[in-house]
């Protein structure tokens, strides 16, 4: 039902840091991140063990997006040092709002913005900016890292992030090829553009559904 598997191999050579417990685990290049980096966390869920290692190993300060409503909840109910910066908004390729389907298992955190054949009837609207937009209302001019675990809204975010020139050093994409309701194309289509947009790929996780691209 998935199909053929996106077939592509990560670069040989450079150093890199696994960071993050380990069902939130990502993969970084150490080489120019500090406390001066940029660093965008797109999708909060009940796991910051990543972005607080970014905070502990570089003391960067981190902004960390995610507009559900249980991750919105369980941010509220920690303490989180002030480098950890959380807006409740999202990601996407236009500016506006988004449907947000709930997951059908009541225990998951995970709503996605793609309707699934499996997913449960609830949905909830919430606000989601371009990414071009998020660095022009944070007043950034550059984006050091960003991490996406957008539950497969990261195809139409990819696109527009490339169409826009945006300069991302490194970036962090968990792909959903696996949903029957994505497939394989989407994910080959998606790595193709970053690489000839001039990415290199740095890391892919033995799942082969999380990248590391970095900007040669």
């Amino acid at each position: 039902m998935r199909g053929e598997e996106p077939r592509f191999r990560a670069a040989s050579g450079g150093e890199k840091i696994a960071l993050g417990n380990e069902r939130a685990e990502w993969r970084v290049c150490p080489r120019g991140l500090s406390a001066e980096s940029v660093a965008y966390s797109f999708g909060v869920g009940q796991d910051v063990s990543f972005d607080l290692e970014l905070i502990r190993r570089f003391g960067m300060r981190v902004h960390a997006f995610d507009p559900t409503p249980r991750a919105i909840a369980w941010v509220k109910s920690q303490r989180l040092p002030e480098r950890f910066v959380f807006h409740d908004f999202g990601v996407a390729e236009y500016d506006g709002t988004a449907a947000f389907h709930a997951p059908e298992n009541g225990a998951h955190v995970s709503y996605s913005v793609l309707p699934r054949k499996t997913g449960a009837a609830e949905t909830v609207e919430a606000p989601v900016h371009r990414l071009r937009t998020i660095q022009e209302m944070l007043g950034h001019a550059r984006i050091d890292l960003v991490k996406m675990d957008i539950e497969g809204a990261e195809y139409g975010v990819v696109r527009d992030a490339l169409s826009s020139g945006i300069e991302i050093e490194q970036l962090l994409v968990e792909f959903h090829h696996r949903w029957p309701e994505v497939g394989p194309q989407r994910t080959k289509d998606a790595v193709e553009d970053l690489l000839r947009a001039g990415y290199e790929i740095f890391d892919i996780s033995a799942s082969g559904e999380e990248y590391g691209f970095r900007k040669t």
